[in-house]
């Protein structure tokens, strides 16, 4: 027993941990967002501290949308599971670290043949060993494994902040373009009502003699057009609708949003500078963690080059008599170190090792990878608020035109002295610039909305769960708040 007592202790003195240990791989950072340059909205906003980021639209009825994405969306539940079951398989790794016990009585009645040793007499045999074995962690496998488990729940926290980023923002998008809907029907039901009162003067114009039947029948169509395009909108409000529904976690048929107006100012976050977008973007976070994991992963293949040695030992009592079963003349044990070491795989520890690598550098370049993406999105949408600004801007000036040169053509023709044709083509072009000037608003808020996902919408790096791996990872409700709707 002091021998494997000694042997324990040596090996733990001598106990290191094999393979490369962690560090991030540079990336390359650019001092300043590019599109962010000679750009300054007039409103920049950023959401007060313990705000959520939709607040920034100052839209009560989304804020009451947003705080139900989390609590009932089905597929931010799933993803969180699969963050609780990361964090079970840690614990699964870690019990590696401790020896196991275990107890297995047993109770056999055997007859041998009548030639043996015994006569053939039937015998008992009563036995109740305890059972211990422990792998000692002499490479460092276990940590290597405990550590890739670790950062593999650490990315599937990231994973679902992302996904719970993911879903907020594309009920936003979903929201404004509802509202733009209800914006454009307004529009339609306001043209419907013009273009009939337009239709009754042409009539009495047509019936007192002054204009031909054809002005009538031009502004027939043209009401009814108008009609159309408003009856049309209802299907794609509809499925809006329906979308919103799912978000939040409601069947459709449960689901209603009266009509509203859409939002009139377009709030522009400060971008910061970008290499904060590398703690600020849960993607980003995500890749980053998996990179981690791989890495450990090498060291758990580089450890199969080594032998593993396992203290095992058996306590217990042994006896062909029950009754003698407990006695100190039953008692029975055995211990010893056992070390095993493969001596030929065929290169099975060799591939597993080159394996590990290559999944390590795959890991390195999607993390590259998903950086560039990130830029990439901040500058996109950075690029299409300035441009679309700028559009809105012009885009006003002409409907103002349109809607002036509507007004004096009309009473131009009232008078007689324009023909109908004239009518027409300046209320289709100025129902056009107002459909125009909504749908760049629609654009504005949808890039509004992408730039604060890309930059995290108030993410840090800093609520990913430490090794102690919480449950729920912060930001998410409970388990047990959610059993019910499982």
């Amino acid at each position: 027993m002091r021998r494997a007592v000694v042997l324990l202790l040596a090996a733990l003195a001598a106990a290191c941990t094999v393979g490369p240990d962690y560090r991030r791989p540079p990336v390359e950072t650019p001092a300043a967002y590019k599109e962010n340059a000679g750009w300054k909205p007039a409103e920049p906003k950023a959401a007060a501290s313990g705000q959520p980021w939709w607040s920034v639209y100052d839209d009560p009825v989304l804020d009451g949308l947003e705080n139900q994405v989390v609590v009932s969306n089905q597929n931010l539940k799933a993803i969180e599971a699969t963050y609780r079951q990361a964090v079970a398989i840690v614990a699964e790794n870690r019990a590696s670290y401790f020896p196991s016990f275990g107890i297995d009585p047993a109770m056999t009645r055997s007859k041998p043949a009548t030639g043996s040793f015994g006569g053939g007499r039937i015998r008992n045999d009563f036995s109740l060993p305890v059972d211990a074995s422990w792998v000692i962690d002499v490479w460092g496998q276990v940590r290597r494994t405990v550590e890739s488990a670790t950062a593999t729940a650490q990315a599937d926290a990231a994973q679902l902040a992302a996904a719970q980023l993911s879903a907020q923002a594309t009920l936003a998008q979903d929201y404004f373009q509802l509202r733009v809907n209800d914006a454009q029907r307004q529009l339609l039901e306001d043209t419907v009502a013009a273009y009939s009162r337009q239709l009754r003067i042409t009539r009495n114009k047509y019936n007192a003699g002054n204009v031909a039947k054809s002005d009538m029948a031009q502004a027939q169509a043209t009401l009814e057009n108008a009609r159309s395009q408003m009856v049309a909108l209802g299907v794609a409000r509809a499925q809006l609708e329906h979308a919103i529904a799912v978000l939040v976690g409601k069947p459709p048929a449960e689901f209603a949003l009266a009509p509203a107006p859409v939002a009139m100012s377009v709030p522009v976050p400060p971008a910061g500078v970008p290499s904060a977008l590398l703690e600020r973007n849960p993607t980003v976070a995500q890749a980053e963690r998996q990179m981690a994991a791989a890495n450990a992963q090498i060291g758990v293949a580089v450890a199969g080059y080594f032998p593993t040695l396992t203290l095992t030992g058996t306590y217990g009592f042994s006896s062909a008599l029950l009754d003698t079963l407990l006695h100190a003349s039953s008692l029975t044990w055995s211990a010893g170190p056992q070390i095993a070491a493969n001596v030929f795989n065929g290169g099975l520890t060799t591939a597993q090792v080159a394996a590990a690598r290559a999944g390590h550098d795959q890991a390195v370049a999607n993390y590259r990878q998903t950086v560039l993406t990130a830029f990439q999105g901040v500058e996109d949408n950075l690029a299409a608020l300035k441009v679309l600004q700028d559009q809105a801007t012009v885009q006003d000036a002409a409907v103002a035109a349109a809607s002036e040169a509507e007004r004096l053509i009309l009473n131009q023709y009232r008078a007689g002295t324009v023909d109908y044709t004239s009518v027409v083509t300046a209320e289709t072009t100025a129902l056009g610039d107002r459909q125009t000037a909504l749908n760049i608003r629609q654009s504005r808020l949808n890039a509004s909305v992408l730039l604060i996902e890309n930059l995290g919408g108030g993410w840090s790096a800093a609520e990913l769960p430490d090794r102690s791996l919480p449950v729920p990872p912060p930001g998410f409700p409970p388990a047990a708040e959610t059993k019910e709707t499982r």
